[in-house]
């Protein structure tokens, strides 16, 4: 008999957020004590007893209002005592660094990691449009030079992971006959989760005309399948499953997670351009659970871009390969009250792009039975996340504690 999966010691004991906004103004620092303090307390923890921090993807990455404050900075604004810390933005996507977390308690280097994500990216695009990768920025007219897989994309003016997933459409256009109207599904299902969502971007009701008549930004995806920017932070405290009994709160259990990437790790050169790094992520999740996707009660699956989404059901086996177009078709099966309710906080596409941690927290928050408005009926008991697109991908699946 094989051993029990090192990340089953772990769980989700608190859970907080900072104010959502698509512009807030605020500092990424404030934002992200904000969430940490609300986490913390959740937890039913005061900062003395935290001895773990994590973040993704550390300070300094990416273009502005991206990567939110580095570790060392919150861990000196909350004067943590830490006995292991974690950054970085190499691994199973977003939500590396809450695997990293689970394995650091699991391991006793730590007993409870606070896990924060924090953008501003609403701010940082200011009234302008959203910056691609190889745009000349301050006037110069200056280019940087590139290397790896921009160098053959930017001359063609693939400047952005729109473009790059909307090749991943193409393909499923071409070998699925994926149509629009089915992947509208996506955006139209998050949008009315969305509206019962207070801190959600976009709330106001969104039809299959509207969705159709919108702009297109890179073929097949219209501005309805891009997620929208703004400003927030999430927060989770990861504790040893011993603390569980104790929180305030039922935890939420983990009960696999997904890491592996067993192809190229590339945008355009996987051996399969239909399902890419969440293939390997979702394999390696199943083979460490008894668990079967028909346990899963909610479904919090990474919607940076609506084609995304398709490929995790795909990935996940909650559909066979190629008919994640007719299995979403019509949206009864990803409602609320569907057989797999989907991004039932409004995903990114309406909810905002949390990169992947709002999708976390909205898991918690269904299986702890908080949702309110948006809760699924029938008491959730699993819960399957998915961070990630492209040659990055990362999951978890969750399980309801007691409390």
């Amino acid at each position: 008999m094989s051993p029990e999966p090192l990340e089953r010691n772990a769980a989700i004991t608190g859970i907080g957020q900072s104010d959502i906004g698509r512009r807030l103004g605020r500092s990424e620092l404030d934002l992200t004590l904000e969430a940490s303090l609300n986490a913390i307390a959740d937890a039913g923890l005061t900062r003395d007893d935290i001895d773990g921090l994590a973040t993704y993807p550390g300070g300094g990455i990416g273009t502005g209002g991206f990567a939110g404050p580095s570790s060392p900075e919150v861990q000196d604004a909350l004067r943590l005592k830490l006995n292991w810390h974690d950054g970085g933005s190499e691994g199973p996507a977003q939500i590396r660094s809450v695997i990293a977390a689970c394995f650091a308690v699991a391991c006793g280097a730590a007993k409870h990691v606070l896990v924060y994500r924090t953008v501003a990216e609403g701010t940082a695009q200011g009234e302008g449009g959203r910056q691609g990768i190889g745009g000349s920025g301050g006037g110069s007219g200056s280019v940087p030079r590139f290397s790896g897989f921009l160098q053959w994309s930017l001359p063609f003016g693939a400047v952005s992971a729109v473009n790059w997933i909307a090749l991943v459409g193409q393909r499923r256009v071409h070998e699925f006959g994926l149509t629009r109207e089915q992947l509208g599904q996506v955006a139209i299902n998050g949008r009315r989760n969305a509206g019962l969502n207070p801190k959600a971007i976009y709330r106001q009701p969104m039809t299959m005309e509207d969705y159709l008549a919108a702009r297109m930004i890179s073929t097949p995806l219209c501005l309805f399948d891009c997620d929208a920017p703004c400003d927030g932070a999430t927060a989770v405290i990861v504790s040893h499953a011993d603390y569980a009994p104790d929180a305030p709160h039922p935890a939420c259990h983990v009960n696999a997670v997904g890491t592996a990437l067993r192809g190229r790790p590339s945008w355009d050169q996987f051996d399969d351009m239909t399902t890419m790094a969440a293939r390997d992520a979702a394999a390696s999740m199943w083979e460490r659970t008894d668990l079967r996707p028909s346990d899963v009660d909610v479904a919090q699956l990474y919607d940076g871009f609506s084609m995304l989404t398709m490929v995790w059901l795909e990935a996940l086996g909650f559909c066979g390969r190629g008919e994640s177009g007719p299995f979403v078709e019509g949206g009864a099966r990803i409602a609320l009250d569907g057989e797999l309710p989907l991004n039932t906080a409004g995903g990114q596409l309406s909810g905002g792009r949390l990169h992947g941690f709002g999708l976390l927290h909205e898991a918690c928050v269904q299986l702890r039975g908080e949702g309110g408005d948006r809760q699924v009926p029938g008491h959730p008991e699993v819960a399957a996340v998915a961070n990630g697109g492209g040659p990055i991908a990362g999951t978890i699946l969750l399980t309801r504690g007691t409390g």
